[in-house]
């Protein structure tokens, strides 16, 4: 299973939403990924703004919307079981609709009346009569089959990659890969940290907070936030909603994933002879890594310099850094023509996202192996710049949010091969406490293992 269908859809409904329910709510998101390629994390909010949701209603409607589009894979070849048409001949929003209530009766506590009736009336009102009598006979053939456990036996029986990744609901492609990254980082395969990581991409992460304008104590006796394994100005929001904080909405505190603190931190952890005051994040947006590294270079007396070449994405690293004398360019990193001056660098370079699916759930189905061919060349020619821009003695972090072999140890080891004015370190001693990194001298981050995003990252040192 490489990549879910194409469908056929429906003019995608610009008009003001009339509130439907939270059901509504659910199908409205799915509608945008697929007709709009929207990304879920930014629609989200305005949706539940519009639906005018209690609480609990939303809570209910986000699992529904964020638990269809992460299990899609598995539930299209349920449904392919029960159609009697390719499902890229099927109606795209009756498609949404079919997996909307496959969710609610495999994997949510309702009552499958309820998950039936409220989907077959949904149905009516977003597709009409018809397609809601298919509706209702498709998930009553799902209700005939089994629970969950029954359906994946029948759909994923063997013990193939084929099977696991029909079973975990990932495209085949990123199994493999993620597989070959396991390998790498255990020294040979590892075929219960292959299940356990997809597991893990399936089990919604709670938001984590960073620490920015109060401190990292203040932040963890706020109500309903935790303490994080790792980072020492980090907590988890244990319950609630960041932007129900008073202290998210004016920028004291941030939402970050802990890997990613944890990568600006080794950064700003690496030992340099000389300390001359530049810093620079040569692939910033949208702001979360600059904003902590700036206020550790402003803490030392230093600058940050901060690139990014989208104008709106620009613009949020602006309003993530502290005051004073930093400096957001709206450029290239490639480019950007910065003077070999800086002390420490950087480079969180563009990838496919994989080690991040457990919040990003409509990505897997977004991106496919083709992209790699894409951002190769691309992650090269950027650590290239970033290491131009560092002056001798200075250190570069070349940091991906994916594990995929073709997009960290390959490209270390292909910029290495061409030039000989930089050095790789090993960069483990920078995550102090953090354990099971790997081999070294890169390091890896685990959801499974690490509890974090899965992050790479790489030392180097400027000759």
């Amino acid at each position: 299973m490489s990549r879910p269908p194409q469908t056929q859809r429906g003019a995608p409904d610009r008009r003001v939403r009339v509130p439907r329910g939270a059901r509504g709510a659910a199908y409205d998101l799915l509608h945008a990924v697929a007709a709009d390629d929207a990304y879920a994390n930014l629609v989200w909010p305005t949706i539940l703004t519009e639906a005018r949701l209690d609480a609990r209603d939303a809570g209910f409607a986000t699992e529904l919307a964020y638990g269809t589009l992460r299990w899609r894979g598995l539930y299209d070849a349920i449904l392919a079981e029960c159609v009697d048409r390719p499902l890229d001949k099927l109606d795209g929003r009756v498609l949404d609709l079919l997996r909307l209530g496959v969710h609610q009766l495999l994997s949510m506590r309702v009552p499958e009346h309820a998950a039936v009736g409220e989907t077959v009336s949904l149905a009516r009102q977003v597709a009409g009569d018809g397609p809601s009598k298919l509706v209702n006979a498709v998930l009553r053939k799902v209700i005939a089959g089994g629970d969950r456990d029954q359906w994946i036996a029948r759909v994923a029986p063997g013990d193939d990659i084929e099977s696991l990744a029909i079973a975990t609901s990932h495209p085949r492609w990123i199994v493999g890969a993620l597989g070959q990254a396991l390998s790498v980082h255990r020294g040979g395969p590892d075929p219960q940290g292959l299940r356990d990581v997809l597991d893990a991409d399936n089990e919604p992460a709670r938001p984590t907070l960073v620490a920015r304008d109060i401190s990292p104590d203040e932040l963890r006796s706020l109500p309903g936030v935790g303490p994080t394994r790792w980072s020492p100005v980090a907590g988890v929001l244990e319950q609630g909603r960041p932007e129900d904080l008073a202290v998210v909405r004016s920028g004291a505190v941030g939402v970050q994933d802990e890997g990613s603190q944890l990568v600006a931190l080794a950064l700003a952890n690496a030992e340099v002879d000389g300390d001359h005051g530049t810093w620079v994040d040569l692939a910033a947006g949208p702001g979360g890594k600059a904003a902590l590294l700036a206020r550790e270079a402003a803490r030392r007396g230093g600058r940050l310099i901060a690139v990014e070449p989208h104008a709106h994405r620009a613009d949020l690293v602006r309003r993530s850094l502290p005051p004073g004398d930093h400096e957001v360019r709206v450029a290239d990193g490639r480019t950007a023509l910065l003077p070999a001056s800086a002390d420490r660098v950087l480079l969180d370079a563009p990838c496919t996202g994989l080690g991040a699916l457990r919040r990003r759930p409509e990505a897997r189905w977004r991106r496919s192996a083709a992209d790699l061919a894409s951002l190769g060349p691309l992650q090269r020619d950027l650590l290239g710049a970033a290491i131009d821009a560092t002056r001798p003695g200075g250190v570069i972090l070349y940091s991906t949010c994916s594990p995929h072999v073709a997009e960290t140890d390959l490209v270390i080891k292909d910029v290495l091969k061409g030039r000989d004015d930089v050095v790789q370190e090993d960069v483990r001693p920078l995550l102090a406490g953090v354990p099971d990194l790997g081999p070294g001298p890169a390091a890896r981050l685990w959801p499974h293992v690490h509890g974090t995003d899965g992050m790479y990252l790489a030392l180097l040192r400027k000759r």
